[in-house]
């Protein structure tokens, strides 16, 4: 019931009656307002009512007492709960979530719910874009229930992260159709130079109220399934791009993305392999 009213609420906003209230909610100023609430301690008296609304099982969650929503929003998964795929050539999942795949055309454009990308809209513009044509993009939209840390995809080094500026539309579905979401919120990327998978990169793009992309480290060595960073309040999404001729992703993917569903996945399972 939770999820249909707040898909109602959003299809309101993106309409042209509800378009000032859209202004307000993706408005970075009020973003920050609540993310900043969501660290005080009153902000705990909403845990119990959140787990119930969204029906969060926490049987895979370390128990602890929560100082701050934030706290429970990016709460610590048991040992064991999320393992990594053993084999290295496989291409593990960073993140809980569900999962779309695309194809990137040789002039670097694609689609993503009705809407036209290119790979500098994701990156700001910035001149790697001419070295993904024909490659992949993969798109992984995390829901509030999901665990919100991420990890690495592969053994090697990481560039420094890029911070780019922008509004916090939701990243569901219904609003993705309607603004080309992912080149106009705020995210961070970074170039990522993996054993398997070549030059990859990854961006982090924050949504509606998510209050902070929290990456844990600059430039440097990464190792696979160590812990990249996390969302703090609200949906997020990670977007993956590969090179041509590095990732092999099963074509039922791209045939359920096609047809416009997403593919449920966990941290750490393999979504692809080695070219």
């Amino acid at each position: 019931m939770a999820k249909k009213k707040r898909q109602l609420f959003l299809r309101y906003c993106y309409t042209k009656l509800g378009s000032p209230t859209q202004v307000v909610m993706t408005n970075p100023i009020l973003t920050a307002i609540v993310g900043a609430f969501m660290d005080t301690r009153s902000s705990a008296k909403l845990i119990n009512s959140f787990v119930r609304r969204n029906g969060i099982d926490l049987g895979d969650y370390i128990q602890e007492r929560y100082r701050c929503f934030n706290d429970f929003f990016t709460r610590q998964i048991k040992s064991g709960a999320r393992p990594i795929d053993p084999d290295p050539e496989a291409l593990i999942s960073p993140c809980d979530g569900r999962l779309s795949a695309y194809r990137i055309s040789s002039d670097s454009e694609f689609y993503i719910k009705d809407n036209y990308y290119n790979v500098e809209d994701l990156v700001g513009g910035d001149e790697i874009a001419a070295e993904y044509l024909n490659g992949i993009c993969l798109v992984l939209r995390l829901a509030v229930d999901n665990y919100h840390r991420y990890c690495y995809i592969d053994d090697g080094f990481k560039s420094r992260n890029y911070h780019i500026r922008g509004k916090y539309h939701s990243v569901q579905p219904v609003v993705v159709r309607k603004k080309p979401v992912f080149m106009q919120n705020t995210r961070e990327y970074c170039v990522l130079e993996t054993e398997n998978f070549g030059t990859v990169t990854q961006i982090e793009v924050g949504a509606c109220l998510v209050g902070k992309i929290a990456n844990h480290h600059e430039a440097g060595v990464m190792h696979r399934g160590a812990e990249k960073g996390m969302f703090l309040f609200g949906g997020s999404t990670i977007v993956l791009l590969f090179k041509e001729g590095t990732v092999s992703i099963p074509e039922e993917i791209f045939e359920l993305t096609e047809k416009g569903k997403e593919t449920e996945i966990r941290y750490g399972s393999a979504i692809g392999r080695k070219a």
